[in-house]
Order: C-alpha cells, then structure tokens, then sequence
C-alpha cells in the first residue's frame, strides 16, 4: 500500500468562525471519524495534495499534534468558483473493523482482440469494495488477454484478493474491445463479396 504522510495540528477554534481563521492562516480545516472520539484538526493544502488530487488509493499516515494514526480519504470539499479546498474528511482505520471505500480497477495481460485492431474500452474506473484495514488493497485488477474482437469483461470476473468483497453489481460491464469502423467496414465487404460469390454458384 501507498501512504501519503500528513501533518495536522488540533484545532482550537469551531465553526464557520474557526474554519475561516483557519484558511486565512493558510490552514484547511479537517476531521477524523472513527473509533471513539472525532478529531478536529488543520492540514496543508501542499500536504495533502499527493492523497487528494490522484487516481490512486493511497492511506494516509497523519500524525496530529505528535500523535500517528492511520486513516482514508473520505471526502474533500471545494469552492465552487476558485477550486480551492475547503475541508477534509479521513476515515480512522482500525484494525478488524470493516470499511467501505472504491479503489482503481487495472488490467493485466494483452487482449486479442486488441492485437488485431480493436480498442479497449474501460467502462469502470473504480470497484467499491468491503473490507478490513489488515486486507485493505489499493487496486483490484482483471485479466484481458482472452478478450476477443466485440467481447466483453464483467465485473464477477475481476481478481477478488483474500478477504474483500466486491459491492458493485457483478453483472456491470467493466471493459470491451470496441470494433473500429475500419474493421467493421472490411468485415461487411468481406461478407457482401462472399454473399455475391455464392449467389454465383447457385
């Protein structure tokens, strides 16, 4: 797993009052869930960029006030003119107890269907998954080198590592092999000149 580690101080001060102190200072509000106590703290915006602005799933590492705790992201707000961030949410991970996050979904292997012109299209980016802290991965993978031509890959034929649960509905297409135009124009050419070939012969 990939960590990102993050500084925070407790914040002494609540409220729009306390939050607006806190940005002018050059902080941004944030908050632990978790476990028996919420904690109210402040972190950079330089100090969490590498957790909040990445498709990866990365564990955050905060250690607050001289106090380490582990967590995850579990939301970030923004303003909706300048983009800045607002406030913070980590989830507190503690061990043996389950949560719920979405971690990125990668392929494996090369597709056939790939090899002879087609295009791989990924239609799930993230898997929401069910899980403890000790068996906590930051990727689920799905292997497409039996993908052929106009097949699809559903979601109950992901990779399932010990110990997670996938949520999402295993049904859902979470990647095809798009058939170019090209290719669909040749195989119509193809069967129109075999078509007229038989008729031929009749």
């Amino acid at each position: 797993m990939v960590s990102v580690e993050i500084q925070g101080s407790t914040r002494t001060e609540f409220g729009k009052k306390g939050s607006k102190i806190d940005r002018k200072n050059g902080g941004v509000p944030a908050v632990m869930y978790g476990g028996k106590e919420v904690i109210h703290f402040t972190v950079t915006p330089a100090g969490v960029k590498n957790l909040i602005y990445t498709p990866d799933f990365k564990i955050a590492e905060l250690t607050i006030d001289g106090k380490p705790y582990r967590a995850i992201l579990k939301a970030a707000q923004f303003h909706p003119v300048s983009d800045a961030l607002l406030h913070v949410d980590f989830l507190r991970l503690i061990e043996k107890t389950p949560i719920k996050v979405e971690v990125p979904l990668r392929f494996k292997g090369v597709s056939p269907g790939v090899k002879v012109g087609g295009k791989l299209i990924q239609q799930v980016r993230k898997i929401k998954i069910k899980t403890t802290p000790e068996y906590l991965v930051d990727e689920l993978k799905a292997d497409i080198s039996s993908l052929e031509l106009g097949q699809a890959l559903r979601m109950k034929e992901v990779i399932v590592p010990k110990g997670i649960e996938i949520l999402n509905n295993m049904a859902t297409p979470v990647a095809l092999i798009e058939i170019p135009r090209a290719l669909k124009a040749a195989a119509a050419a193809e069967a129109k000149a075999v078509d007229k070939t038989a008729k031929k012969k009749k």
